[in-house]
């Protein structure tokens, strides 16, 4: 506990930057003052929060864009992933199906961030993924979807390889063909090149930074932890997709390049927040080494999946022992019928309905060159709050 304790507090140090509770942004510079919790650490974490200031600023943007995100697909929901360190400290003490959220989601953006990092080249240790666009003899190297498939899985068992214990393992197999299940493949030949995102180097590197306190502990609250960190890893590796370019003479495609690249960080966050509204209630098993599903007449969950042991509040109200701030003038939507609608999102304790004034642009005008002018036009709006 205390370990989980020390690392929240590392994470809720950092400088998430638009949120309310950040102060200052000169941390983003420093890495001792990120790692200060850290100071006993050895091997790579160490060396990333000693030496390496600029792919742990990658780390820290990654980490604001989970909670950026987090904040985006909770907006009309009674859990809003409010960022107030008091709260978020709370719910990341237990084991609900929201903290489940926040670590795959802070891990996914770790991965996310630093793969981008590689790819537009602000990373010495790093670039694009050019594994696959070898030339042989000085000439390109030309591929089709047999030949690519069998280059993919190939990359893909050696980096299971080099970073599992067991790379042999159930379910590896799985992954492979959920990799390759979201590529489509174009028709006839093409040529590997552009620059494609190096996923590898950010999932491996999240992992680094985000699990390695935690891989020789076996208790449950650590395992779901886990599981939940590489739901999010996986949730960016597995949806990379190919992205081709043609060339030729009046717009021909006598030649088309291919390259791997990540879908949008709100894609996947999407994806992560169905996964959430799924997620899998599990218990430890009798090994203690491992969790089942705690209805035994359910699937036991995939790596993809979320899971959480404890109960979420239903935060209605603040609680200040669950972290649940509670959804008192929160504004609701009076017409609709999912979780933003007054009825749900106020807890059946009413709403009240206001207009309120507010200036803004109107009337604009494009005036050439390069300038529009607005005039400012008081509008009224109707809201309506929770009570």
């Amino acid at each position: 506990m205390r370990l989980f304790m020390v690392f929240a507090i590392v994470i809720f140090a950092m400088p998430i930057t638009g949120f309310g509770w950040a102060e200052g942004s000169n941390i983003l510079l420093d890495p001792d003052l990120m790692c200060k919790k850290t100071r006993r650490l050895r091997g790579k974490m160490a060396e990333i929060c000693r030496r390496d200031s600029a792919l742990l600023k990658e780390i820290i943007n990654g980490i604001n864009l989970g909670f950026r995100e987090c904040e985006f697909q909770f907006r009309n929901r009674r859990w809003n992933c409010s960022t107030l360190r008091k709260s978020m400290r709370k719910i990341l003490m237990r084991d609900t199906r929201e903290t489940g959220f926040v670590n795959a989601i802070t891990a996914a953006g770790v991965t996310y961030a630093v793969t981008k990092a590689c790819t537009l080249g602000n990373l010495v240790e790093c670039s694009c993924d050019k594994s696959h666009s070898r030339r042989n003899g000085g000439q390109p190297q030309m591929v089709n979807a047999v030949t690519a498939v069998a280059a993919l899985e190939k990359q893909q068992a050696v980096f299971e390889r080099n970073s599992t214990k067991n790379p042999q393992k159930k379910g590896n197999g799985n992954r492979k063909r959920r990799l390759l299940r979201n590529i489509k493949f174009p028709d006839g030949e093409w040529e590997w090149g552009g620059c494609s995102d190096n996923v590898n180097f950010g999932f491996r590197h999240s992992r680094i930074f985000l699990d390695s306190k935690y891989r020789r502990r076996s208790d449950f609250r650590t395992l779901v932890k886990l599981h939940n960190n590489m739901a999010g890893r996986l949730a960016i590796r597995d949806s990379i997709r190919l992205e081709c370019k043609c060339h030729g003479l009046s717009g021909s495609c006598t030649v088309k390049t291919c390259w791997l690249k990540m879908p949008s960080f709100r894609e996947v966050s999407s994806r992560l927040r169905e996964k959430f509204d799924g997620a899998y209630k599990v218990v430890l098993r009798n090994d203690g080494n491992s969790f089942m599903p705690e209805n035994e007449h359910i699937k036991q969950p995939s790596k993809y999946d979320l899971v959480y042991s404890d109960d979420s509040a239903d935060f209605c109200a603040p609680n200040i022992r669950t972290g649940s701030l509670g959804t008192q003038n929160r504004e609701c939507n009076v017409t609709s019928q999912g979780p933003d609608s007054c009825d749900l999102l106020c807890c059946n304790r009413g709403h009240k309905h206001h207009i309120v004034s507010e200036w803004v642009n109107c009337k604009c005008v494009f005036k050439w060159c390069c300038e529009v002018t607005c005039e400012k036009c008081l509008e009224r709006r109707e809201i309506n709050t929770c009570l």
